[in-house]
C-alpha cells in the first residue's frame, strides 16, 4: 500500500508516520503501551539454607513463630523438587479471629519464586488446633488452585500455642 512502511526490529534506521527515519531508540520512544509497564521483582531476604523437609513434625521449627503471635497469620513455605524449604512468605496478617486468603495472593510468591510445591499454615490465636468450615473450605480451593497452577499444596497446618494440626493427615480427602 502506498505510504506504509514494514518496520523490522532488527533495522537500525527505520520509517516512521510520515515518513520520517527513526533509529530503533527513538522508534521505541514512538511505540508505547497505552497502559503502564510492570517489572516483577523477588527480593530474598538473606537467610540460612534450604532445609529438607519429610513429614509435618519436620515443619515445627518453620511454625513456631506463630504459635505466639496474638492475631491471625496465614504464610506460605516454599518447596523446592526435593521438599526443601527454600523460603516463606506471609501471605496475609489477620485479626484475632481471621485471617483473609485468596488464591492469587498465596500462589504468587510462589510463582515468583519457582517453588515447586507449597505447605501453608496459618495460627489460631484462641488455642484450637481444630480446623474452622472457613480452614477446610480454604484448603480445598488452594488444593485445586495448586493442581491448576502445576504446584502442589503439600499440606495446611493450624497452629496454636500448644502445638499444630496436619490437614492433610486429619483431612486427606481434600488431596482425593
Amino acid at each position: 500500500m502506498p505510504g506504509m512502511h514494514v518496520l523490522s526490529a532488527g533495522d537500525e534506521l527505520n520509517h516512521f508516520s510520515g515518513g520520517a527515519i527513526m533509529n530503533s531508540r527513538t522508534l521505541k520512544k514512538q511505540l508505547k503501551y497505552i497502559v503502564p509497564k510492570i517489572r516483577l521483582a523477588l527480593i530474598k531476604e538473606p537467610g540460612g539454607k534450604p532445609v529438607p523437609i519429610g513429614c509435618p513434625d519436620d515443619l515445627e521449627r518453620f511454625v513456631e513463630p506463630l504459635k505466639i503471635l496474638s492475631e491471625e497469620h496465614f504464610v506460605a513455605y516454599f518447596l523446592d523438587a526435593r521438599n526443601h524449604v527454600t523460603n516463606v512468605h506471609v501471605v496475609s496478617h489477620g485479626t484475632a479471629s481471621a485471617s483473609l486468603v485468596h488464591p492469587r495472593e498465596v500462589f504468587k510468591g510462589a510463582i515468583l519464586a519457582n517453588a515447586h510445591a507449597i505447605i501453608v499454615a496459618h495460627n489460631h490465636p484462641a488455642g484450637s488446633m481444630t480446623p474452622s468450615g472457613e480452614d477446610i473450605e480454604t484448603t480445598g480451593i488452594l488444593v485445586k488452585a495448586g493442581d491448576i497452577l502445576g504446584m502442589k499444596v503439600i499440606d495446611h497446618l493450624i497452629v496454636s500455642s500448644s502445638g499444630f494440626c496436619s490437614l492433610r493427615e486429619t483431612h486427606g480427602y481434600l488431596w482425593a
